[in-house]
């Protein structure tokens, strides 16, 4: 189970990072515990790794041992007119979403074609389209990395906020994921929320419900994804990303009001939020001087979609000075900092 000198670029989407001195792939619980302990005992840091679609290793690597999950299962139990789906975190989520519009299960299909494995999607509260899983997660299942001992949260303790949670914030690097339950509709209608799957699908279009309907919304998510180079595939040098490099910045009320009085006249889309008012972050991206297309040495921006960084045969070093130069250029035009969205991992933590 446990390897030495493992690089790490291929088990990432953007195909960079150097080797982790130690490596373990586990497969089961058994398997996560004992690698957790080695590495106690050891003393050496951990970094846990799913897809790899949402995570950026240094150059030099990771000086400790890099624990990929990879445990896999899936239950489906009927209760109170919904259904309870139980993925294990090293399930693919595109398959999972497949799989439960396959079924006819409401609730996540417009989360199709995201990378990446169960497990991170509390992590990231991931969303597009108009969905995001803090609507349909029932539980989330751990470990402590401390104690070894499971851990059971329900949604209202995941502390589930715009691509936020406790797994991201106050308890980061606590815990480790082992498995999520979700609450799906059966033969349920597909709610369209963004406008530009509404349009795509077709203004006032009459979609039912069931199996077909959220087939057709699937299928509809997938082409846009693949249009902007979303969707993960090796043959394409666009896809070659961890995705949406930047969040969308949220604003609060002073917040946007300072923003207004800096845009000299541009009409931005915002868009209203629990949170405050979002701003599209690639919006922000190409006003300040960064187009799609855009390259620096190594690293470039996606010709696709504006908020992928893309590796173009350079390194982590070079892709994170892009992204200072555009963090600076949004930040002096229009006075918003972005934030990451990915996970970056220096070769050795110091915290």
């Amino acid at each position: 189970m446990l390897q030495t000198d493992q690089l790490l670029a291929p088990h990432t989407t953007i195909q960079l990072g150097g080797p982790a001195r130690h490596f373990a792939a586990c497969r089961t619980l058994e398997e996560v515990r004992y690698a957790l302990r080695w590495a106690t005992a050891q003393k050496l840091p951990v970094q846990v790794l799913g897809g790899g679609s949402n995570v950026l290793f240094d150059d030099e690597g990771f000086a400790g041992l890099v624990l990929k999950v990879e445990l896999f299962g899936l239950r489906f139990a009927e209760q109170e007119g919904a259904v309870l789906v139980a993925a294990a975190a090293g399930q693919s989520w595109d398959g999972l979403v497949a799989e439960c519009v396959r079924r006819g299960l409401t609730g996540i299909e417009c989360l199709a074609g995201i990378p990446g494995l169960v497990g991170a999607t509390p992590i990231q509260n991931v969303g597009a389209y108009g969905q995001e899983v803090k609507d349909t997660i029932a539980a989330v299942h751990g470990l402590d990395r401390g104690t070894l001992e499971p851990v059971v949260w329900t949604n209202a303790q995941c502390g589930f906020a715009y691509r936020q949670s406790r797994f991201k914030g106050v308890d980061k690097d606590r815990y480790l994921i082992t498995e999520v339950c979700y609450r799906l509709e059966p033969e349920g209608v597909p709610k369209i929320r963004y406008p530009e799957l509404r349009r795509h699908l077709g203004e006032g279009a009459e979609l039912g419900q069931g199996q077909a309907a959220l087939a057709a919304v699937r299928e509809a998510v997938l082409q846009l994804r693949r249009g902007k180079s979303m969707v993960y595939n090796p043959q394409d040098p666009d896809a070659r990303s961890v995705g949406s490099f930047f969040l969308n910045p949220l604003l609060g009320e002073g917040e946007l009001v300072a923003f207004r009085d800096r845009l000299g006249g541009l009409q931005p889309p915002l868009f209203p939020a629990p949170e405050g008012t979002k701003v599209p972050a690639a919006w922000l991206v190409e006003q300040s001087g960064f187009p799609k297309g855009f390259r620096r040495g190594g690293a470039g921006i996606s010709g696709k979609h504006t908020l992928a960084l893309v590796n173009c045969g350079g390194t982590t070093r070079q892709l994170l000075e892009l992204a200072e130069e555009i963090r600076a250029g949004v930040r002096a035009r229009f006075g918003i900092t972005l934030e990451l969205e990915p996970v970056v991992v220096p070769w050795f933590p110091t915290s």
